[in-house]
């Protein structure tokens, strides 16, 4: 009998894009839906960046490039990571990959074996369970509600850790809560971490220069783990690329060669003119990276305050990326129109379907109960769709 692997059929579909899928099906029907599901910046590519790749093909850079990433490219990120957060990297520690994504699978595909543990605070990107698990390692799920920022504890985090442990995963600012550890938070943590040599720490920083704090510290920067810590980023979200699919990894001098060898064999080196794109990105002027930024701020004090106007809806205030994720918990169990509301993934359905608003079960992030809104999107629709969501739940 002809059937897909187990390790697909172990997989659950991206919900994140699923929603987005059934939104577009309603679009196609010539229902108005705004789409809060996507955690795509809205903004354009800044114009020096597409200049550069537009200069990429009338200079000919046409033909496979390097596995690890033109070595230009590394050195322009190198410089960046020395500029932005102070931590010195050689060239062959970056490995660049197609998105920021490819590179954390790799990582976990590198160094995770059957059996091994993964630690992963929640609520969590849907992406991170699904490549432990493509790895055939075991989830290690460590939640962190709103009463506590989202964020775990040094406590927690301890008590995570078993002689089977062999990664931390910890996003920040974070996907789906946009919440920010403090550099007090971070070395809390680190000075669990110290205590276990033999666990690797990855660092998913892709929404960095999303941050409202004005202060940022990378994992990478701190002393006592530097050597076992792996950053990811890439110029997806800061630079408005995600079409252009250009990440990397900065890591330990093994981590980087066994994610060379893996991507080798898999996809080989990265989009030839994405990359002179990203190098444009990294070496170019950054004002286009604090606009932005300065304009998601704003739309975040936006979302909370409109949020907040809504009976039995309880948020935080996010401190980095574009997301709200917000308890609805005091919805479920309720019936509208004979149609009783059991999870959130039912009201997720309910809000799509009867406001046409497009938002994401937190369920997929592991914390049910609450949904995942992307402020990735103007104002006068954030406005439109908060009042549709506002009159849905009355």
């Amino acid at each position: 009998m002809l059937e897909v692997s187990q390790r697909i059929q172990a997989l659950a579909p991206s919900a994140t894009l699923a929603m987005s899928q059934r939104s577009n099906e309603l679009r196609a029907q010539g229902v108005d839906v705004i789409n809060m599901s996507v955690g795509e910046p809205d903004f354009d590519t800044p114009h020096h960046i597409k200049e550069a790749a537009k200069r990429a093909i009338d200079e000919n850079y046409t033909r496979y490039t390097p596995v690890p990433g033109y070595m230009s490219l590394r050195k322009a990120i190198v410089q960046n990571l020395k500029e932005t957060n102070g931590v010195e990297y050689q060239p062959e520690q970056i490995v660049v990959s197609n998105g920021a994504k490819q590179g954390l699978c790799n990582v976990i595909l590198s160094v995770i074996n059957p059996g091994d543990e993964v630690i992963i605070p929640t609520p969590a990107w849907v992406s991170y369970m699904e490549m432990v698990k493509l790895a055939e390692g075991k989830n290690v799920l460590v939640p962190a509600g709103l009463e506590q920022d989202f964020k775990v504890t040094p406590e927690q985090l301890r008590a995570a850790i078993t002689p089977r442990t062999r990664m931390i995963i910890l996003c920040s600012p974070s996907n789906p809560t946009g919440s920010v550890y403090t550099p007090d938070e971070l070395q809390a943590l680190v000075d669990v971490i110290k205590d276990y040599p033999d666990i690797l720490v990855m660092a998913d920083e892709i929404y960095q220069q999303i941050n409202y704090t004005g202060t940022f510290r990378s994992l990478g920067s701190f002393p006592e783990i530097a050597d076992r810590v792996v950053v990811v980023n890439g110029v997806s979200k800061a630079y408005a690329m995600t079409g252009w699919r250009i990440g990397f990894i900065a890591a330990p001098l093994w981590v980087a060669k066994a994610t060379t060898k893996l991507q080798g064999q898999y996809t080989s080196g990265a989009s030839s003119i994405a990359q002179k794109a990203a190098e444009a990105a990294y070496l170019g002027p950054q004002e286009c990276v604090k606009e932005m930024c300065a304009v998601f701020q704003r739309r975040r004090d936006l979302i909370v305050e409109l949020a907040r106007q809504i009976p039995g809806v309880k948020v935080n205030v996010p401190q980095g990326a574009f997301y709200l994720f917000p308890d609805v918990s005091s919805y479920i169990g309720k019936t509208v129109g004979g149609r009783e509301i059991k999870s959130s993934g039912d009201l997720c359905m309910y809000l799509l379907e009867v406001a046409h608003v497009a938002t994401v079960d937190g369920a997929a992030f592991c914390l049910p109960g609450y949904i995942r809104l992307s402020y990735a999107t103007s104002d006068d629709n954030i406005r439109e769709a908060m009042r549709r969501i506002r009159e849905a739940l009355a």
